[in-house]
């Protein structure tokens, strides 16, 4: 495989991507871009996004990962996941451009990235896009974070033999009560603050709904934010519906965290990346 500098314009800012492409052998059709979560730049957390691009295109695939205006070496105001549409349509138009054999692409995207990958979709439709791998996608809100933290941190201490000693001898103070009573008036209002239709993550589920190529949903069990997804999509009789439609498929591993540290469960996410690709190439 072979690496370039790839810059690119987006609304009068010029991004900074690097493409990778086999030296050899005819490009696949369809090649991916990597949508990179915030705070950080295009080499990912422990170069995860570096070598992900270097395994597509090791085997066939061009790959594109990209910063945003304002992160890396792209300039721009500040913005989050939910104003980087533009972003993403500019990077997708560059690596076409650049490659003509590249027809649709499919986007990658870990935590806020997968969510922005769905909100993309959702106010686009663009059909240059094939297919979604979505890692840990973002859901965030304070009521599913309260019921997220009530069912996996204070349900597993009120198990705990050392927690109810602490208590019993003061070393649990007011203020962790407090804490723990806030987190379980926010979880009981978690259904309450999903009523509106226009949030991010209402839009996130519309853009699935109307997505018909393939989705890969990925998620740790080490991790917060899946959790949070977790708790998000069970009750919602929307997302149980989406989760089980036929052009998704949902891989949990179990022992992953966020980002994928161990190098065992970086290269399984890899190896379903990658077939995802290839079934529509």
């Amino acid at each position: 495989m072979k690496e370039s500098t790839l810059s690119f314009d987006c609304q009068g800012e010029r991004l900074v991507g690097i493409l990778a492409e086999p030296v050899t052998g005819e490009p696949a059709e369809v090649g991916v871009v990597i949508v990179v979560g915030g705070p950080q730049y295009r080499a990912g957390s422990h170069r995860q996004f570096t070598l992900l691009a270097r395994h597509f295109a090791a085997h066939g695939i061009t790959a594109l990962r990209f910063d945003y205006r304002s992160m890396g070496d792209s300039p721009g105001e500040a913005r989050d996941f939910l104003g980087v549409d533009a972003d993403i349509a500019a990077a997708i138009g560059a690596l076409r451009a650049a490659r003509p054999g590249v027809k649709r692409v499919v986007l990658w995207g870990l935590c806020d990235a997968a969510s922005a990958a769905l909100l993309y979709v959702e106010s686009t439709n663009d059909p240059r896009i094939a297919g979604l791998i979505l890692l840990n996608p973002w859901v965030r809100s304070a009521a599913t974070l309260a019921r997220t933290h009530v069912k996996h941190y204070y349900w597993q201490r009120l198990r705990e033999r050392e927690f109810w000693l602490k208590l019993l001898r003061g070393g649990v103070g007011r203020t962790a009560l407090s804490t723990l009573g806030a987190n379980l008036r926010l979880a009981r209002g978690a259904h309450e603050s999903a009523a509106d239709s226009r949030s991010f993550q209402h839009r996130m589920a519309d853009g699935l709904s109307g997505f018909s190529g393939a989705v890969l949903l990925i998620l740790s069990g080490d991790d917060l934010t899946a959790k949070e997804f977790f708790e998000h999509a069970l009750p919602s009789q929307v997302w149980q519906k989406l989760l089980s439609r036929p052009n998704l498929r949902r891989v949990d591993l179990e022992h992953a965290d966020h980002t994928l540290s161990r190098t065992s469960d970086q290269d399984l996410a890899f190896t379903l990346s990658l077939s995802t690709v290839q079934a529509l190439a």
